[in-house]
């Protein structure tokens, strides 16, 4: 079992330094160590799991797989230690969390950064893209319920949504009195969105959903894109209260149809389903709902 761990340990520690000679000198061993190990490895596996050549190295799909489970392998024996060890409450290891952009960089981030200095033995490694990938990360943040029955979505925040546009557009077309008369405007739409879902409101006299059909003359993948084409007059868009609320505080952009709002989104913490979550996962996912709940101002602030 000991020689299966350090198999397990020394195949992680080659791929996350690209070679043998990283991982010789992160374990503290010789080199020829490192390679007879994973030859033995690979033997024992009856499959290859990296492609060596004189000036690179790179992971076969098997290698891949075998990483990943390696990694939860490896998180799993080091949370049950620590959690059953006396006095070692301290969280180490890697935390692997990925976001969506703009939410990360403006709401995420700030607390990722400040969790990692609360824990100094732990490294945290924060991946923003508003590509929806869940698989190498130990946690993922996402604005949206995922389809995946694998993956555990816990509910840990809600985003308000705010219609608006510059005082340059608006002098120009007018101010949209209801949803409705969004047709007659152009609109700047979120493009990993269905339009059904990005122009929705709720009626303010019985709280029925509803969507607009609305003229998209522009159409991108990131909110803080949006933001800036909407300040520049090109249209009217409807974003996360976090993202425009610096433009809005500065006049810049004038929020819109302020009674017809839609439903706030839920922000969810996703992560695999497995009886044992890592201790370092369930840590973080308590201090961002101590920290969102305590503190709703920090989804209201650009």
């Amino acid at each position: 079992m000991q020689d299966r761990y350090e198999d397990l340990k020394t195949f992680v520690a080659v791929v996350e330094a690209e070679g043998f000679s990283g991982a010789a000198l992160r374990l503290g061993v010789v080199k020829s160590a490192v390679s007879r190990r994973i030859s033995e490895l690979e033997d024992r596996l009856g499959t290859q799991l990296l492609v060596r050549s004189t000036r690179s190295m790179s992971v076969t799909e098997a290698g891949a797989l075998l990483y990943e489970r390696a990694l939860r392998l490896l998180d799993d024996l080091h949370d049950a230690e620590a959690e059953v060890s006396s006095g070692s409450a301290a969280l180490r290891g890697k935390l692997r969390v990925a976001g969506p952009m703009s939410f990360g960089v403006m709401c995420l981030a700030p607390l990722a950064a400040e969790f990692a200095a609360q824990h100094p033995d732990l490294a945290v490694e924060l991946d923003l893209n508003d590509r929806i990938v869940n698989e190498g990360f130990d946690l993922a943040i996402r604005i949206s319920r995922l389809k995946d029955s694998s993956l555990v979505a816990r509910s840990i925040a809600a985003i308000d949504h705010t219609v608006c546009a510059s005082p340059a557009y608006l002098a120009q077309h007018g101010a949209p009195r209801t949803p409705h008369d969004l047709a007659s405007h152009r609109g700047l739409a979120y493009s990993n969105l269905d339009d059904s879902a990005y122009w929705s409101f709720r009626d303010p006299a019985n709280g029925t959903p509803f969507s607009v059909d609305v003229r998209s003359s522009f159409r991108v993948n990131n909110g803080a894109a949006l933001r800036e084409a909407a300040v520049q007059g090109h249209g009217i868009a409807c974003l996360p209260h976090f993202i425009v609320a610096q433009a809005i505080a500065r006049g810049e952009l004038l929020p819109l149809l302020e009674d017809w709002r839609k439903a706030p989104v839920e922000v969810y913490a996703v992560y695999p389903t497995r009886r044992n979550l890592p201790l370092r996962v369930r840590a973080f996912i308590d201090f961002l709902l101590v920290r969102y709940t305590g503190n709703p101002a920090l989804l209201h602030t650009a």
